[in-house]
């Protein structure tokens, strides 16, 4: 990685290891630490997106960090309780950003790195409890053991609804990737994704059972 900082406090350049540049704009011009740490993570999380993805996503990264909230509530559509988002063009960080721990700044990183990866090839009405499932497959750290299956699969109007079931249904969705994965491969977490919410996807009980020969209802004590 090379990592180039101009007299302006926007943009920094980060060149990864693959190939890929990235921008990362501060548009309140004070988070110069939270630059460099998400900076220094960028190689490691670029690797792990592709280790899941493949090689073949954008090769350049735009990755934004918002002045104030207001800024991020505005150009992002995030609330207090949303760390990062993602669009097409760019990842966008809230400004507390600048005081998330390591490994919290890590997994949000990976996570919305991954939905930028993958943008281009998910349908807009992709199932959102199956992209942030995976997303978050893909950004947290392993689980030291299979947690199994989830009790019951999250709905889409749990994970967009602030309030503490929010997390709740985002470690099911997480719970229920993390499975297949540990069941069937990642590579069929993979396959199921792109069958499930790419471009003409299938239903999710259809993608399940023509990628992994099973039913939705026995990957679940209770499916949505």
């Amino acid at each position: 990685m090379s990592y180039t900082q101009s007299a302006s406090p926007v943009p920094h350049t980060v060149l990864t290891a693959d190939g890929r540049t990235a921008q990362i704009i501060d548009l309140g011009g004070e988070g110069g630490a939270a630059l460099d740490r998400i900076a220094a993570e960028l190689p490691a999380a670029t690797e792990a997106v592709t280790a899941f993805w493949g090689p073949q996503w954008r090769r350049d990264i735009t990755i934004v960090l918002a002045g104030s909230a207001e800024q991020f509530a505005t150009l992002a559509g995030g609330g207090a309780d949303v760390a990062a988002t993602t669009t097409p063009e760019r990842i966008m960080f809230s400004p507390a950003a600048a005081g998330m721990n390591t490994a919290d700044l890590r997994t949000v990183l990976r996570h919305e790195l991954f939905h930028y990866a993958a943008r281009a090839d998910t349908a807009a009405d992709a199932p959102v409890w199956l992209t942030e499932g995976v997303a978050d497959f893909v950004g947290r750290p392993p689980a030291a053991e299979p947690s199994g299956a989830p009790a019951f699969l999250p709905t889409d109007t749990e994970l967009a609804t602030p309030g503490p079931g929010r997390s709740d249904a985002y470690d099911r969705a997480w719970q229920f990737a993390s499975h297949i994965a540990a069941t069937y491969g990642v590579e069929k977490l993979r396959a199921l994704y792109v069958a499930a919410c790419g471009h003409g996807h299938a239903d999710v009980d259809t993608a399940v059972r023509e990628v992994l020969g099973a039913d939705l209802s026995t990957l679940s004590a209770s499916p949505r």
